[in-house]
């Protein structure tokens, strides 16, 4: 689908564009000819309180050196002003918005894993809800009233985990991170039921084990040489790179039923084999259905019939 083009008269904002999924779905759409907005807080002359080196001039960059149009703007999304104002700049250069993606989180800093409530900061906690629940909620109080003016205008909310595995697995991993990955679920529910009236449609979307930058420095690897990384945990080897949720995103957004979906938490596993894309290497992994029948199984690791 990405190659006929589909996307050449539409306008994507991708807030939380600057690396990882955000980067990989702002290019994809891009490459499907796309013009896209492109916000974070990282860029050339700053960085965010992350201190990555990523920036949103990169990826929109990435975005046009693909075939689409990638316009970086430098945006704080829990500062309503900023946000308006970027809605504003799109009105203005481009009247319309098809495609809202929010990925904006930055939160990564934050996270300790396996740690009871009460054991952590709960300014660290309450931060972290700020950056992946508010600056959600604040995107899209200020862009919707602009992706509904015209039928057919689609909000990915990014999220952790499937429905089904959140409820079963997702709350041993922290409070507060809990909270926010099922909260972007919530609003995508939410937000389904709103613009259904109007001929718009929200869904939820997550990676599987992704393999962002972040990910590939703490393992030691580059997406060349990923699988050296099972040596040290065997099951790394169902993870998945940026490219395929990029993918993913990038087909919802070109598919002219996309509402069948609306309302719904969706994976780049489960998309792909609807959508019959793959990941950079040609296999179509399934993180999520590895996860609960391998790895929390307690079987041996071993990819083989789950890509």
């Amino acid at each position: 689908m990405s190659g006929m083009m589909q996307l050449k008269s539409k306008v994507a904002l991708v807030a939380g564009g600057t690396r990882a999924a955000g980067r990989a779905i702002a290019v994809e759409l891009g490459r499907a000819g796309a013009t896209v907005y492109v916000t974070g807080r990282s860029t050339r002359a700053m960085r965010s309180e992350m201190n990555r080196p990523e920036t949103i001039e990169e990826t929109a960059e990435l975005v046009t050196a693909a075939g689409g149009t990638g316009i970086p703007v430098q945006v704080d999304h829990l500062e309503p002003d900023q946000v308006r104002s970027l809605v504003a700049r799109v009105d203005a250069e481009q009247g319309r918005l098809d495609v809202l993606v929010n990925d904006i989180w930055g939160g990564d800093m934050y996270l300790k894993w396996g740690t009871p409530l009460w054991e952590l900061s709960l300014d660290n906690g309450l931060r972290m809800l700020r950056l992946g629940i508010d600056s959600h909620a604040i995107t899209s109080h200020s862009a919707l009233p602009l992706l509904s003016r015209r039928p057919g205008g689609l909000v990915i909310e990014m999220t952790d985990g499937t429905t089904e595995y959140n409820s079963r697995y997702r709350s041993r991993e922290g409070f507060f991170y809990d909270l926010v990955k099922v909260a972007a679920q919530r609003m995508a529910m939410a937000l389904a039921e709103e613009l259904r009236p109007l001929g718009g449609a929200a869904v939820a979307l997550t990676p599987g084990w992704l393999r962002s930058e972040a990910m590939l420095e703490i393992y030691g690897v580059t997406e060349q040489n990923w699988r050296d990384a099972t040596e040290r945990q065997p099951h790394f080897c169902i993870s998945e790179s940026p490219l395929y949720v990029g993918r993913a995103a990038a087909a919802l957004a070109q598919d002219p039923r996309v509402a069948r979906w609306s309302g719904q938490t969706l994976s780049s596993g489960q998309l792909a084999q609807v959508y019959g894309f793959t990941d950079a290497d040609g296999t179509q992994p399934d993180a999520w259905r590895y996860l609960p029948e391998v790895e929390h199984a307690g079987r041996p690791a071993g990819d083989t019939g789950y890509r």
